[in-house]
């Protein structure tokens, strides 16, 4: 009689706390000598059974999680915290969710030391620009730290946790890595293939040096990131013919004026940092010659104006940007505003944009948080598009970029096995650890009957000579094996023969009874956090 279990949800989470995304799919288990497959996939284990009625009343005695804590994945998890991503794109919710979760480059820091002040959480990294806000962490845990992480989500952005659910999209060790090297490539962007996501990729690493808690496994996964990027663009040349955010967002602008306004239309640019020069620059090469760019400052604008000579570039202030606006037909906005710049009481006492342009003012938005608030499109003289809007011009030339996507496939999929096997050769260290603390333990253990054998008037001298003595012959004793547990991760071969060494220890010295790394790295977050 066939058999078929779903299992989602809270259980679906503990089950991959033992388990990891190295089982393969589908795993064929044996189930009292009867076959069963397990299949797992994002969201879901599925497990079907062709087991007979005395089976199927035995299958109370031994749970599905027992069965992934007795297969041989689980040699590979027990001692190892799991990286995690959570986020929200373009692909999966509205820009109205996206902005209200958007981290400022500058508040990156601080959301880090906040997300590994909790508890299971070890390590983290925030990646927010327009189209995503994305939370990778190491997790002690999988499901309390998704937990935590949920919920600190909820509190800095204000949005329910049930609520940010139904948007979010949750990923485990290889699939995480997997995700972060097809958003580095570009595959994931709304555009693909575009170059900006590496930039923004690279802009991790660099604010995150230094920072507590961007540590060796989530800083190895983002360099890591960045090589894929590279190499997917260099190899494959998806980014030819693409777009960025930019660059549709002019392309939107000039498919919504007609035709025979495209020489003479008003632009108008406001935010002069990276996607305003994008947007500049994309203008130029529609045959552009004239814009009016609003900014903070002339610094920047002076910059462009320098390196676009041939081009009229006319600097004004914010104290202009209303006046600016009466005189524009295209408004592009790009500023990193945390709150709208225009609402409808500023916008509907403006005069129309000319006949030029049929009477209708654009607002292209490529801000996130908007810089345009929703309410302005309820004016009939204006039309409001945002970075939601963009598909529209992403769906050109998309069946070209599908095949190079597909070759950047087979490069993500060699860099994942090169960043899994980096990750692998860190398993020992949890074993190389407990052997000196157990080694430790004895060398202290024997000095002090030794000493006390010696009696009380021993020279501190003499004392120290024999400490020494210990130290030098637990050291030597260690050199053998410790060399033994050391690998860089680039050798399959030297990789297998170490991780054989490491169970082998841990066999021979009982160092699994020992308090797993992870529990004593638990205790004392909690700890940390109760002072």
């Amino acid at each position: 009689m066939a058999v078929s279990t779903t299992f989602s949800g809270p259980k679906l989470e503990s089950l991959f706390l033992k388990s990891s995304s190295r089982l393969p799919t589908p795993t064929h288990l044996s189930v009292f000598g009867k076959p069963r497959t397990t299949f797992i996939q994002k969201g879901i284990i599925r497990c079907d059974a062709q087991n007979s009625d005395q089976t199927i009343a035995s299958t109370t005695t031994l749970s599905a999680l027992e069965l992934l804590k007795t297969s041989a994945a689980d040699r590979y998890t027990k001692e190892r915290s799991s990286i995690v991503v959570i986020g929200l794109s373009v692909h999966t919710a509205p820009v109205e969710m996206r902005e209200k979760l958007a981290i400022p480059e500058a508040e990156w820091p601080r959301a880090i030391a906040e997300l590994c002040s909790l508890n299971h959480i070890e390590e983290a990294a925030v990646l927010s620009t327009c189209n995503r806000m994305e939370i990778y962490v190491v997790a002690l845990s999988q499901h309390r730290g998704v937990k935590e992480v949920m919920e600190w989500m909820s509190k800095t952005s204000s949005v329910p946790v049930s609520e940010l659910c139904e948007h979010r999209f949750l990923l485990y060790n290889k699939d995480a890595t997997q995700h972060l090297f097809q958003v580095s490539a570009g595959l994931e962007s709304l555009v693909l293939g575009e170059g900006q996501i590496l930039a923004q990729v690279k802009q991790v690493v660099k604010v995150g040096q230094g920072v507590n808690g961007f540590g060796r496994n989530i800083s190895g996964l983002f360099k890591h990131a960045i090589t894929v990027g590279k190499r997917v663009r260099a190899e494959t040349n998806i980014a030819a013919g693409a777009v960025s955010v930019s660059s549709a967002a002019v392309e939107l602008a000039y498919m919504k004026l007609p035709e025979a306004s495209h020489d003479n239309a008003r632009m108008l640019i406001i935010g002069a940092g990276k996607m305003g020069k994008l947007v500049i620059k994309h203008l130029v090469s529609k045959g552009c010659t004239r814009m009016v760019v609003v900014n903070r400052t002339e610094e920047r604008v002076a910059a462009i104006r320098e390196e676009l000579k041939d081009i009229e570039i006319i600097y004004k202030p914010l104290s202009e940007m209303l006046s600016c606006v009466c005189e524009a037909d295209v408004v592009f906005t790009s500023t990193a505003s945390e709150t709208p710049l225009f609402m409808k009481d500023d916008v509907k006492d403006l005069p129309p944009a000319s006949q030029d342009v049929g009477g209708l003012r654009l607002f292209i938005d490529i801000s996130v948080p908007r810089n345009v608030g929703s309410c302005v499109s309820d004016i009939e003289s204006v039309r409001v598009y945002n970075v939601d809007d963009l598909k529209e011009v992403v769906a050109a030339n998309k069946e070209d970029r599908l095949r190079k996507a597909m070759e950047a496939q087979a490069i993500i999929g060699e860099e994942l096995k090169q960043f899994e096997a980096w990750r692998d050769s860190l398993e020992t260290v949890p074993t190389i650890k407990k052997l000196r603390a157990y080694a430790e333990r004895i060398r202290v253990a024997e000095l002090e009957k030794c000493l006390g054998k010696m009696g009380d008037d021993i020279s501190k001298k003499t004392r120290k000579a024999v400490d020494d003595l210990s130290r030098g012959i637990v050291n030597r004793m260690l050199h053998g094996p410790m060399q033994h547990l050391r690998c860089d991760g680039s050798d399959d071969r030297t990789l297998t023969e170490t991780l054989e060494n490491m169970h082998a220890l841990n066999r021979m010295f009982s160092l699994e009874t020992e308090i797993s790394v992870l529990e004593q790295k638990v205790r004392a977050k909690v700890e940390q956090n109760q002072k």
